[in-house]
Parts: C-alpha cells; structure tokens; sequence
C-alpha cells in the first residue's frame, strides 16, 4: 500500500521523535517501503551543526543507523530556511510532493486548547497533501 515513507525528524530533540521513529520502523518493514528522513533548518549556526551541510551529514548518519533498524532504503535531506519555524509546514508539504511520499508519520502532542488557535504542524499538512498522514502522540506514562 506505502511504497515511501517520509519521516520529519529534529535532531535537536529527539526524545520527542523517539516514539514515532518505532512506528516508522513496523510500517517501513510491513510495507517494504522506503524511509525518507527529512528536516528543516536554518542557514546559520544551530545546536545540531554548524552549518546546513554540516546538518546533512548528521542527518544522513541518523537514517544509515534507522535502516539498520527496520532494514528498508533510506534517504535523508535537509531543507533550508530563513525562519523554519514559521515556513515548516509549507516546507514539510512541498517535500512530500518532491520526494513522492505517500505516507507521513510524524510525531504530535497531546491535544491543548490552544489548539484551536495555533494548529498542530500534522493537522496542517495533512490538509494540505494527498498523502496518508500518520500522527504519534508521546506515551503517557
């Protein structure tokens, strides 16, 4: 049914990632589906690298190690951006047309009333793409 997946990761934070990274790892072996991992950072120096190509490499790196996690084909590529924040969700839907994915598994937070307000990154691209959009809440302890 997937043939590629694609998996927004922050390397800055990956204990909340961790949780979905499981997931992406069940259904890539399922579905015998490539995994592309991508992120969206800034052009100047940030907690995870130096620099976008610095970032690259780190990111590329991470996805070798989730291959050997559920064996599948990985990717990896870095999106630049003079304010990731306020453009990832535009960025996140261009790269799941650009790299072809039919299913996105991302992590989310519980649901807040701000919600309302500010919407989740997942709701928004969800709404705005064609593929499957899978949302993985944190364990509650």
């Amino acid at each position: 049914m997937f043939k590629k997946i694609l998996v927004p990761v922050d390397l800055a934070h990956f204990d909340v990632i961790e949780p979905s990274l499981q997931v992406v790892a069940d259904q890539a072996r399922h579905y015998g589906a490539e995994v592309c991992y991508v992120a969206v950072t800034a052009t100047t120096p940030g907690s995870v690298a130096r620099t976008p190509e610095e970032y690259q490499q780190k990111l590329e790196a991470f996805a070798r190690e989730r291959a050997k996690v559920h064996g599948q084909p990985v990717s990896a590529r870095v999106i630049t951006s003079p304010d990731p924040i306020a453009d990832l969700d535009d960025v996140l839907v261009d790269a799941i047309d650009e790299v072809g994915a039919d299913l996105v598994i991302m992590p989310t937070h519980p649901p807040k009333h701000l919600d309302v307000v500010i919407p989740s990154h997942g709701g928004k691209v969800a709404t705005h793409t064609q593929a499957s959009v899978f949302l993985v809440r944190p364990q509650q302890d």
